[in-house]
């Protein structure tokens, strides 16, 4: 199940990275700018061939894609009667919707993927707990829940006169009721079954508490409607706009530096805010599909496009909010800016965030995220 959830994962990211750059591809033929490449990959090629005038292909490191629109290279060789049909012949709006086009995708495909989510999956809520595990023993003794014949899979619907409890309903009740017994109510195959059992004390972090030895899971999903579908996913991509802006700030700000330096060059553990690589987060959607959630993989699809569409907005070249950026400059200035000028910074910020990727990696290959 595990390895299906990473498979999905990866490729969920392929289709992604196609969906961005067929934006931007769809964009500039819709102006009239001609595109030669377009490609899934970086390196040797795989595969090609020809739609047009347009090479269509993969390449032998799925780390990304690109389309090669002409005359964004400033060191390419353009023909006069092509000329017309440059990016930089265009008007500054044209361009800008063309940078835009493929951000703009990781918004709609993170709304598309939370509305799915709420209206197909739903919210786990704090009621109505899952037992996800019941162990034969408690300290030693028998488990008053393994004894009382709980299982793996039951639904807690009722705790004595409480009717879809919480958890924490369910932590009280049983601590008023250690050596007196309780009744609880859970739903089996379709069918509820009652059962009695005495909570006994227990032991945790050198406190006595009352026990009856079961792990539980989430509470009972809470599906939307379509309007409710709506409303959430756009309120989703909102929060997750506002904690991403908030989340790079941190990552890439001295702070987030030297702590991703400590992970790397110490034994200092990892923490849960700690950034995640592909590498981490396939495990997080392999665990997913482990605990037969393959339904929140929807959410973790969502979350990862908006942090992706942020992302490519940083005003930094080569990102595309760094051709952006440059669009701005000159619209200010009046007159183009020279490309040539720029290719040290996106060499400098590529090399950067080449060097981050990789320290990530690192870090979760040798100090996995607790998933």
């Amino acid at each position: 199940m595990a390895a299906l959830g990473i498979g999905a994962f990866f490729f969920a990211l392929i289709l992604v990275i196609v969906i961005h750059e067929a934006a931007h591809f769809a964009v500039a033929r819709a102006f009239g700018i001609k595109v030669t490449e377009f490609f899934v990959g970086f390196g040797p090629r795989l595969w090609s061939r020809m739609r047009g005038e347009t090479e269509v292909g993969i390449k032998a490191i799925p780390a990304g894609g690109y389309v090669k629109i002409a005359g964004m290279n400033p060191y390419e060789t353009i023909s006069p009667e092509d000329y017309p049909r440059t990016f930089g012949a265009k008007p500054i709006w044209q361009r800008s919707l063309v940078i835009l086009a493929g951000p703009a995708t990781h918004f709609v495909l993170a709304f598309m993927c939370f509305a799915l989510w709420l209206g197909f999956v739903g919210q786990p809520t704090l009621t109505s707990p899952l037992v996800v595990l019941v162990p034969r023993t408690l300290d030693g003794a028998p488990a008053p829940a393994f004894a009382a014949g709980l299982r793996a899979g039951d639904r807690i619907v009722a705790v004595d006169e409480i009717r879809a409890p919480t958890t924490d309903q369910l932590i009280a009740s049983t601590q008023r009721h250690v050596g007196e017994p309780m009744t609880i109510t859970v739903l089996r195959d379709g069918r509820t079954v009652t059962v009695t059992l005495e909570p006994v004390l227990s032991e945790v972090d050198g406190e006595q508490i009352g026990r009856i030895g079961v792990e539980l899971g989430p509470g009972v999903r809470d599906t939307a409607g379509v309007v409710g579908s709506v409303t959430g996913a756009a309120d989703l991509v909102g929060d997750n706009i506002v904690g991403t802006v908030r989340g790079v700030a941190r990552i890439f700000g001295p702070e987030g530096i030297g702590r991703l330096a400590t992970l790397v060059f110490t034994d200092e553990p990892r923490r849960a805010e700690d950034p995640a690589s592909v590498v981490g987060i396939g495990r997080v959607a392999g665990s997913l599909a482990s605990d037969d959630r393959f339904g929140d993989l929807l959410l973790l699809f969502g979350v990862v496009n908006v942090f992706v569409g942020l992302l490519n907005l940083l005003p930094l070249p080569p990102f595309d909010g760094g051709h952006l950026a440059v669009l701005a400059i000159e619209k200010v200035r009046g007159r183009p800016v020279d490309m040539r000028k720029v290719i040290p910074v996106s060499a400098a910020v590529a090399a950067f965030f080449i060097v981050f990727t990789v320290a990530v990696v690192y870090v979760d290959l040798v100090k996995p995220p607790n998933v």
